[in-house]
């Protein structure tokens, strides 16, 4: 799967006010300005519209699942967005603040266009009006892989940088138990047997690390790798929580699509698994990159493995 992480590093340009957690921030404003610098037509709805097939805006938000908030489809958002880590919310004209994208598959293609909309963010401002108006900021240059392939100089986009990301799956032989420990970096929403719940079994996150794993790569690479699903989850069943320090965090989220505040939450905390863990190493580390769970393109399901002796 081609994949591409891209830095972006940014200067407020006005005082800002600013959520604890950032993603929905973010993710909001990132596809009102993308619509608004891709829109050809300029409709508020693209239902019905003749250039979906070529639209930049409707590849990305719309014609793909909503990860959990709106529709329910099988397709993955080709993009991650991971907000500013620091949970202060306040900053000072020119403070500086960075962000990552991630982009999988053909969306590397449109960085481009990411690049004008984060500009296009700038411009219109980010967070809480204040004095009646919306912070702005000025994004001053984008890295990726310790390259620079944007700067506000020249405004010149490098694009190519992305690589190819594969799931090399090879088990390792057996050595006995383990012990196997995970931080839950961002709101990890996982649904199991239709409910969210404040604890993590081993085998709910091994379903849904091969749920993300085979999505990604069936949509953005040659398909899903040949794993044995069946017994891996089988496999995770016999593996004992060791300790934990899980817990549910909620937080409240404006949603522009229904113009409305919306409870959303997730797990955070760490985990320590043990047990025959030696083959599931390879799933933890590719989610690592790539996220998982519901709601990946607010930057949650964000996960660290810690250790593993």
């Amino acid at each position: 799967m081609l994949f591409g992480k891209y830095d972006f590093h940014s200067v407020f340009t006005g005082d800002a006010v600013l959520p604890p957690y950032k993603g929905s921030t973010f993710r909001g404003a990132f596809g009102v300005a993308l619509k608004r610098v891709t829109c050809a037509l300029k409709q508020r709805d693209c239902s019905g519209c003749p250039l979906t097939h070529r639209c930049v805006y409707f590849q990305v938000f719309e014609n793909s699942s909503t990860d959990g908030v709106g529709r329910n489809t099988n397709t993955p958002h080709p993009f991650v967005i991971e907000p500013p880590e620091t949970k202060n919310q306040l900053f000072y004209e020119g403070d500086e603040f960075n962000f990552s994208l991630l982009l999988f598959g053909l969306a590397n293609s449109y960085l481009p266009y990411f690049v004008y909309a984060f500009e296009e963010m700038g411009s219109v401002g980010l967070g809480k009006h204040i004095e009646g108006k919306r912070p702005g900021f000025n994004l001053k240059r984008v890295n990726s892989n310790s390259k620079e392939v944007y700067n506000s100089a020249d405004r010149n986009v490098v694009t190519g940088s992305e690589i190819e990301l594969p799931f090399d799956h090879d088990p390792i032989n057996d050595d006995g138990d383990i012990e196997l420990s995970i931080k839950l970096e961002t709101p990890l929403r996982l649904k199991f047997e239709n409910s969210l719940n404040a604890e993590l079994p081993f085998h709910v996150l091994v379903r849904a690390m091969l749920r993300r794993i085979a999505s990604l790569n069936e949509h953005f690479s040659s398909g899903e790798p040949p794993l044995d699903y069946k017994g891996l989850v089988n496999r995770a069943l016999q593996i004992t929580t060791f300790k934990s320090s899980i817990r549910w965090l909620d937080w409240t989220r404006f949603s522009n699509r229904q113009q409305s505040r919306m409870q959303f939450g997730g797990l955070v905390g760490e985990v320590t698994y043990s047990g025959r863990l030696s083959e599931f190493i390879s799933l933890v580390k590719y989610c690592e990159i790539v996220h998982l769970g519901k709601a990946t393109t607010f930057g949650l399901g964000k996960i660290r493995l810690l250790n593993y002796t």
